[in-house]
């Protein structure tokens, strides 16, 4: 049920950036960490519009919290500086170039900020994310305003055939068209869903 839902969500939001928040013990304890960083999250979902959805992990060597996370960041809407920084990744035994953002930094650890730019990369962070609530069985943190579906009236013509019980569900076309209340919306698509009304 909770991988249902999280792919109803990450099917029809819109994310840009992939994080991952790591607890440094010479800034916070651990409980003030996550208390915090969540409260973090929630400030910036209310105040700037921020979208996220992410899962806490133990590191299995180090046993150290990280938060890994989607977020959808609004332009204009990032408190800090980004930082590039380029340090030795003890895993893959090479070196490698991160973003992190100075706010965050300060406050809390490291940090990375990976940008989502392509449906490819927008796909593995989503494989990263559900590969870590299979790990964990963590309860996933969602903010305010992410919902599993739209609202959509549709033409018969999208329809490719009726199934589930008593033929109550329809199997649509990957191009099928959005229409609200008689109003054309347009073709399926994120900006299309952008539009369209919401519910869980």
């Amino acid at each position: 049920a909770k991988k249902t839902r999280l792919q109803r969500k990450l099917n029809i939001n819109e994310f840009n950036y992939f994080c991952t928040f790591t607890y440094d013990s010479e800034k916070i304890d651990e409980m003030q960490f996550k208390k915090k960083l969540k409260d973090c999250f929630r400030n910036l979902s209310f105040r700037n519009n921020w979208k996220y959805i992410g899962v806490w992990e133990l590191s299995p060597e180090k046993q150290r919290l990280h938060f890994h996370g989607l977020f959808y960041i609004p332009p204009g809407s990032m408190p800090g500086e980004m930082i590039e920084v380029k340090d030795y990744n003890t895993v893959k035994h090479e070196m490698q170039t991160t973003w992190q953002n100075s706010y965050f930094l300060k406050r809390f650890g490291r940090n990375d900020f990976r940008p989502v730019d392509t449906k490819d990369e927008a796909r593995e962070a989503i494989k990263y994310i559900v590969k870590y609530l299979e790990k964990t069985g963590e309860k996933i943190v969602y903010s305010r305003g992410l919902y599993q579906f739209f609202i959509s009236d549709v033409i018969d013509e999208d329809v490719v055939c009726k199934t589930g019980m008593e033929d109550k569900k329809l199997i649509l076309y990957d191009d099928f068209i959005c229409w609200d209340q008689g109003e054309y919306m347009g073709t399926v698509s994120q900006e299309t869903i952008a539009k369209m009304r919401k519910s869980n």
